[in-house]
């Protein structure tokens, strides 16, 4: 299975351009988009959506969705991921990073965990 990227509805737009830029093959989804969880959803919400239909959540929501992610965890539920945004971190890193995380991470790499990126 190829990774998919649901972007927070906080991101600009200018975050799937440049992903798709990069890599038009990328399944890059928006909160808001017509599939996607409409703008507004609740975060607990946001996370049902990317374990029912296989997204990573990428966020710059790194103070509550932590909690949220315990949360979520701790009836038994599973996500293929959360990859938090590094606060004043290079937006040209970060999509590094996430084009190499789309290339070469395996199904599970990041499974019920919250990683940060840039990675390093």
């Amino acid at each position: 299975m190829a990774i998919h990227y649901l972007l927070d509805e906080n991101l600009a737009r200018q975050w799937r351009v440049q992903l798709l830029r990069r890599l038009p093959s990328l399944t890059v989804w928006m909160v808001g988009d017509p599939s996607a969880p409409g703008i507004g959803t609740l975060d607990p919400e946001i996370l049902l959506w990317c374990e029912a239909h296989g997204f990573i959540l990428v966020t710059n929501n790194r103070r509550s969705m932590p909690r949220h992610l315990a949360d979520h965890l701790a009836v038994g539920r599973r996500i293929p991921g959360i990859l938090a945004l590094r606060k004043n971190a290079a937006m040209g890193q970060m999509i590094e990073d996430l084009i190499l995380i789309a290339e070469v991470a395996g199904d599970d790499d990041y499974q019920d965990v919250i990683s940060y990126v840039p990675l390093r």
